[in-house]
């Protein structure tokens, strides 16, 4: 793990603070699936004592970034192709159910405020500014589902978007991919915005295995 110069930390909302960085960490790559956590570094890193840090460790291990073993502390998770298939299947499939439920029921401000952000998407791309683009995706994706209205199906997706949000940020790595991402999206809030439920439900469901597909192989077994 290559380190960076000190960087301390202000005294508040230390945990969550400590807990954003780490998950950027992983999320970006800097900290590779099955490498063990140094905590001596990072608290040096960050310059915190080690109680805010294994606070952050809980709340990355509850979202499925890293296992927190007995003996040996917390260690990176691996994911086979396997497990994130299982997951991106689901997640298509309530994705594609929340694409028709929004255009069906989200407010004209919401859809207009979805067609805003995919703009926004489009001039991240552009920039090559990637974890601006993952905020922003995350921010398109989560307008849709809420504005479904649907708090069974915000609560299921919630419960497995942790387990794959790694995947997700790491999948658009070709500028091919990424390119036809940012296309997917804009079909996506022209059908929303048109109150067209079943092509925006097959556009969802059709983006979440592309961007399954686009990572397979790249799965640490």
């Amino acid at each position: 793990m290559t380190l960076l110069k000190p960087d301390p930390i202000g005294r508040t909302a230390l945990a969550v603070e400590i807990t954003n960085r780490l998950r950027q960490m992983v999320l970006e790559g800097q900290l590779q699936p099955g490498e063990k956590i140094n905590e001596k570094a990072l608290t040096e890193q960050f310059g915190v004592s080690r109680t805010p840090l294994r606070e952050a460790l809980k709340v990355l291990a509850a979202e499925g970034l890293l296992d927190l073993i007995p003996h040996r502390g917390a260690v990176i998770t691996r994911q086979s192709e396997a497990e994130l298939a299982e997951v991106f299947r689901v997640l298509a499939a309530l994705e594609g159910l929340g694409g028709e439920l929004a255009a069906e029921q989200a407010t004209d401000a919401t859809l207009q405020e979805i067609k805003r952000l995919t703009q926004d998407l489009r001039r991240t791309f552009e920039q090559a500014d990637r974890p601006t683009y993952f905020r922003i995706n995350q921010a398109i994706h989560n307008a849709i589902l809420g504005a479904t209205g649907n708090d069974t199906l915000l609560r299921s997706h919630e419960l497995l978007a942790f387990r794959v949000q790694r995947a997700r940020y790491q999948a658009n790595l070709t500028p091919e991919r990424w390119r036809a991402a940012v296309e997917e999206h804009e079909a996506i809030a022209q059908a929303l915005c048109s109150r067209d439920a079943e092509r925006s439900g097959k556009l969802m469901k059709e983006h979440l295995l592309r961007k399954f597909h686009s990572i397979r192989g790249k799965a640490q077994d």
